[in-house]
């Protein structure tokens, strides 16, 4: 990931303050005004040079409005937002990539959204495996949402795919194959 789209990650999922824009309630800011922003922070860029980044980050971690006129991370927002997202069946599995040395936690109290607004599950375990991997030996989970929808848990999915809820208790959990 190269540093202008590091730093465009942190300001549109945490800190918007750090270059002194607001996001909407959906976490939306118009385009011009965060090219504006980041030029007066010394970091400009061109609209080009944004869009190239947009297309080319394979996670999706960004979305362009229809219009083009403004932008919004994805998912993975720290800071309390309404992505207007609406509750979607997923698949009867997904899967959380951790670190071993979280498991006697998560075995207690489940899966939490820590710092985020939401507990992010992949759909395939190669995805998850390489979350994992950034926090230590690797291991991947698997979240029985079948279960949880007959336990009226509630799931969304994000503009890039990725499944989303607000906890996984730990009677959900089990151990995906490596």
């Amino acid at each position: 990931m190269s540093s202008d789209s590091r730093l465009l990650t942190l300001v549109l999922r945490h800190r918007p303050d750090l270059i002194g824009i607001d996001l909407d309630r959906a976490g939306w800011v118009d385009v011009v005004s965060l090219l504006r922003a980041l030029k007066r922070h010394g970091r400009a860029l061109s609209r080009s040079r944004l869009e190239a980044i947009v297309a080319a980050d394979e996670k999706r971690r960004f979305t362009l409005s229809a219009d083009g006129s403004r932008i919004r991370a994805a998912q993975g927002h720290s800071i309390a937002l309404d992505l207007g997202l609406t509750a979607a069946v997923p698949p009867d599995t997904l899967y959380h990539g951790t670190a071993r040395d979280h498991l006697d936690a998560i075995f207690a109290e489940g899966l939490r959204p820590q710092r985020r607004q939401f507990v992010h599950l992949s759909r395939d375990l190669e995805t998850a495996r390489i979350v994992g991997a950034r926090h230590g030996k690797a291991v991947v989970l698997t979240v029985d949402c079948a279960a949880m929808v007959a336990a009226d848990q509630t799931f969304l999915l994000s503009d890039n795919g990725i499944w989303m809820t607000t906890v996984v208790p730990p009677l959900f959990l089990g151990f995906a194959p490596l």
